[in-house]
């Protein structure tokens, strides 16, 4: 079961009012304000971007203090008047109507959009939201992660021995049922956006591995100078075989860092904490610190993504291994195909260390070393603007210096995806 993501950009952008849009590209054309320097114009681009992001009372703040610097700034005036009605102020938004109007010599095209402005009643915008609901069959060859060697090794103190494992702990394959919802919507005025994702998976044979998750939280973007930031909080619970398995909170923030980068490439700076606690494992409660650098690249429609990162996992209480530290690479390539049909594939290499021994007392003395690589394939094909079909496979290899933990798993899924408005 993924955890909210947090590896989560949000899958909504919160739109402007259709009227601020135009309001910024009629107010490029209005007359130039007096004494527009490029403090000014920068100034004014921040509030754009702002108003762009769905941070409205960010956008408010600097536009104000940019008519404060220039008064005569009238595509500032159209900007703040809009914004102000969208978000109810009546009172104010007619009053900087009414500027406009004597101030200036308003167009034909800018007295239009004033009237429709007022004609809607400055009534706050209901807020933007956006559901998705996915369902899906598939195939897993092993649903318990079961050993891929048919036999424990134990080192004692006469050598080698080879246990057989008994049948539970080998790979157990299934079918399976899933059910997802995805819903966002914009909170405030300043571009923040609550969530809730809910998820069911259904075995068909195998039920006490049935899972199911529910994840709320919410999202807010931030600014400091050219810095962008966007904090999430989300809280979370886990079932497996229809029981309360594990509960999660989570504290993450990303920063985009205003680094000389080549066109089309970003550079995003995440870090979060994450405590899980388990219902019936209470050994295995965490806290998981991590630090990530995520690159992207857009080369015409092929896009390209890397991600690096650090992971601490503090052990809460006598966790078998004790502390453990890890990192991991994923690469991604994503690119439209033709015929509204898009493609994914990714690569995934984690690896996790332990401190201590996993546990002497069942002859387990080794330190655990996990090495994991997992690679992803997606095509969807886009039915209608609201309907995609989308195939997933993935497949798991994971080794160890643990015979009885290693494992190979592979997965095959077609879902059926609904986008609401």
């Amino acid at each position: 079961m993924s955890t909210p993501g947090l590896f989560l950009p949000s899958f909504l952008a919160l739109a402007c009012l259709p009227a601020q849009a135009r309001a910024q590209d009629i107010g490029a054309d209005a007359a130039p304000a007096p004494g527009l320097d490029a403090s000014h114009e920068a100034l004014y681009q921040d509030a754009l971007q702002a108003l762009a992001e769905g941070r409205k009372t960010d956008a408010s703040t600097t536009l104000r203090r940019l008519i404060g610097q220039v008064p005569e700034h009238a595509g500032a005036l159209i900007d703040l008047a809009l914004i102000q009605c969208g978000l109810g102020n009546a009172g104010e938004a007619e009053r900087l109507f009414a500027t406009i109007e004597t101030r200036f010599s308003p167009t034909r095209e800018i007295l239009e959009l004033l009237n429709e402005a007022r004609d809607s009643g400055c009534r706050p915008a209901a807020p933007a939201s956006a559901t998705s609901v996915t369902i899906g069959r598939g195939v897993d060859d092993s649903v318990n992660q079961g050993a891929s060697n048919s036999t424990f090794i134990v080192t004692g103190p006469d050598g080698d021995i080879e246990l057989p494992l008994l049948e539970d702990f080998r790979p157990q394959r299934d079918s399976y049922t899933t059910l997802g919802t995805d819903y966002v919507r914009g909170i405030g005025s300043n571009g923040s956006l609550g969530f809730v994702q809910v998820q069911q998976r259904r075995y068909d044979r195998l039920r006490a591995y049935d899972t199911g998750g529910l994840y709320t939280g919410i999202e807010s973007p931030w600014r400091f100078g050219a810095w962008t930031l966007r904090t999430t909080g989300s809280v979370g619970a886990t079932t497996m075989g229809g029981r309360l398995y594990q509960k999660q909170l989570q504290l993450q923030a990303r920063v985009a860092p205003p680094l000389p980068l080549p066109p089309r490439t970003q550079l995003y700076l995440t870090g979060s904490a994450t405590r899980t606690d388990y219902q019936n494992l209470r050994n295995f409660d965490s806290n998981v610190l991590e630090a990530r650098v995520l690159l992207t690249h857009q080369a015409g429609t092929l896009g390209t993504y890397a991600t690096l990162g650090a992971l601490s996992d503090r052990a809460h209480g006598e966790r078998p291994g004790g502390n453990r530290h890890g990192n991991y690479l994923t690469l991604s390539l994503r690119k439209p195909l033709g015929w509204d049909l898009h493609g994914e594939l990714s690569w995934t290499r984690q690896q996790w260390n332990s401190a201590t021994p996993y546990s002497p007392e069942l002859l387990i003395d080794q330190v655990r070393a996990q090495r994991t690589q997992i690679l992803r394939a997606v095509l969807s094909w886009q039915l209608r603007k609201d309907h995609s079909l989308i195939l997933e496979a993935r497949g798991v290899r994971n080794r160890e210096n643990i015979s009885i933990f290693q494992y190979d798993n592979r997965q095959l899924q077609f879902s059926w995806q609904w986008q609401l408005p």
